[in-house]
């Protein structure tokens, strides 16, 4: 009872409970912009090709960081003076996120792609700007003894917000249609910007510091590019560990571009895949991160590496049995439960490994590159998906797809044959 009690008291504080729903309204429009979109695509009949295309729309999300201090340094006309400026940024944020999902729903991907993913990579930047004040926010209106129950809230309310935007549009969309669907997906960002306006400005805003007395570009480019980057590769093999970053979950991108064109195209309604991918997919996701944090703790980065990304590798090839059996309900349960467990996994220790890279001096600057990195390359190494999965079928894409990942299995044999990690492995 005293257990529940203090769960109660932690998480039930209005700081934390504002940053649960302000993760909602981060992790809403990744879906609507990536896998809810796929779906709308393939119904539209665009060409599995163009699709794979569309997944560089997703690039906003792994170049954030280049405007980062824009956002930090610069008010916002107006909303700034009236809410402060993490307040006034993040409405600016939700309301023009607001007005591109409205823009995105008026589009026709059959009758014009090309506005559809302008409409999109609209989207992909208000949401990825509105990422960048949240991460602020979050860290100044809590105290630190919050920051850990602030770090679950936002990964909670995140999860939330996809299981939303991937679920729910694939429940409704065939009886209201995707306008009125996505439109009704705007109307869910209310959730963000009435926190923002029950919620007050933090008290002291993050000071951006520079190597010079009079501030500027060059000063800037010196503390927050250039010297990262130089103490990053004053790191041994820190070429080969870039190229670990880029390849280790390759495979899995691959294949998460094509996974909802796949299912619909071998009979699969929106519903089924709504409920298996996005409600138990997700739980398995959470239940993988954690019990590979677990490992992570026990093992070792490099041994749950290792681990992890041998069974995310042979359980997805779970989906070649699947392309041979067709709409087979509970082996796609059986198959996205182990998967997305393997995978949750895999992305733990990933994360764990990226975090060790990073100096003391430049913790926040040198992970926001790494990740961003990681997401670049997804993002486009991914882009030919739909070129292969025309070229070899279904069974011999998700073959494809599964080898990808040795590359990244031979760069971490490399790596660990150097001693590149860290001491508790």
């Amino acid at each position: 009872m005293s257990l529940l009690k203090n769960f109660l008291s932690v998480y039930t504080q209005p700081r934390i409970l504002a940053i649960l729903a302000l993760g909602f309204s981060s992790g809403l429009p990744l879906a609507l912009t990536a896998s809810t979109l796929g779906v709308w695509l393939t119904t539209a009949g665009v060409s599995k090709s163009s699709i794979g295309l569309f997944a560089a729309i997703s690039t906003p999300y792994a170049l954030k960081f280049l405007w980062s201090p824009l956002v930090d340094a610069l008010p916002f006309p107006i909303l700034t003076r009236l809410f402060g400026r993490r307040r006034g940024w993040l409405l600016a944020t939700q309301l023009a996120l607001v007005v591109s999902l409205l823009m995105l729903g008026t589009a026709d991907p059959a009758v014009n792609p090309w506005f559809t993913a302008f409409c999109a990579l609209l989207v992909a930047i208000c949401s990825a700007s509105q990422d960048i004040v949240i991460d602020a926010y979050r860290v100044e209106i809590l105290k630190p003894e919050q920051y850990g129950a602030g770090a679950a809230a936002i990964v909670l309310g995140y999860r939330f917000g996809m299981i939303a935007s991937s679920a729910l549009p694939l429940y409704i969309y065939a009886t209201v249609g995707w306008q009125t669907t996505y439109a009704l997906m705007a109307a869910l960002m209310g959730i963000g910007i009435l926190t923002v306006l029950l919620n007050r400005e933090p008290e002291q805003s993050a000071v951006v510091e520079t190597d010079s007395e009079k501030p500027g570009v060059s000063a800037w480019l010196r503390q927050h590019v250039v010297a990262p980057f130089a103490d990053f590769m004053t790191r041994p093999h820190w070429l080969a560990i870039l190229l670990f970053i880029l390849l280790y979950k390759l495979g899995d991108a691959f294949m998460g571009v094509m996974t909802n064109p796949f299912l619909i195209g071998i009979g699969f309604t929106g519903p089924q895949i709504a409920t298996v991918l996005k409600v138990y997919g997700v739980i398995a996701t959470i239940i993988g991160s954690i019990f590979g944090g677990s490992m992570v703790f026990r093992l070792g980065i490099t041994r749950t590496l290792w681990i992890c990304g041998l069974a995310h590798m042979f359980t997805n090839l779970m989906f070649v049995l699947q392309a041979r059996l067709g709409a087979d309900l509970h082996f796609l349960t059986l198959s996205i439960t182990l998967e997305n467990i393997s995978g949750g996994m895999g992305t733990a220790a990933f994360v764990a490994f990226m975090s060790s890279l990073t100096h003391v001096r430049f913790t926040a600057t040198q992970y926001a590159l790494l990740s961003s990195f990681a997401a670049f390359g997804r993002t486009w190494l991914s882009t030919p998906s739909g070129f292969v999965s025309e070229m070899l079928g279904w069974e011999g894409f998700f073959t494809f797809a599964t080898l990808l990942a040795l590359p990244g299995l031979a760069t971490l044999w490399w790596l660990s044959r150097r001693s590149v990690f860290i001491s508790n492995n």
